[in-house]
């Protein structure tokens, strides 16, 4: 059965850093693009970074050079370093994956997306 399992949110001051971390167990998830999506209340679905099989990485506009994505060497837990974070930050992160080999031209659409855990709380708050 696949699982897509989130942990490491919570509440964190402006200007403050944050590391969220995601584990997928399934049939070989180490072969798989696995990322982050967020969503604050009233928006879409935003797409924060994924990371491909051999390590090549995108990030989304609304990281702005703060968060790093890393992958361990099993290949099926990744961990999203946030710093320097504002209360824009503020929102529910999504882990995900891709069921495709690959990066798709698509990866920052949700559709790219098959498998999503159930999300984390971030809130930014003083």
């Amino acid at each position: 059965q696949v699982q897509v399992v989130e942990s490491g949110g919570g509440l964190v001051q402006p200007g403050g850093s944050l590391t969220l971390s995601c584990t997928a167990s399934g049939p070989a998830f180490s072969e798989n693009p696995m990322g982050w999506f967020r969503q604050s209340p009233g928006k879409e679905r935003e797409f924060v970074a994924v990371i491909s099989r051999y390590g090549g990485k995108f990030y989304g506009d609304c990281t702005k050079g703060r968060f790093t994505l890393t992958r361990d060497n099993a290949g099926n837990t990744v961990y999203l370093r946030m710093d320097s974070l504002t209360p824009d930050d503020t929102a529910r992160y999504y882990c995900v994956v891709d069921q495709r080999s690959y990066v798709g031209n698509d990866y920052e659409s949700p559709s790219a997306y098959t498998y999503w855990g159930q999300g984390t709380q971030v809130t930014v708050s003083s």
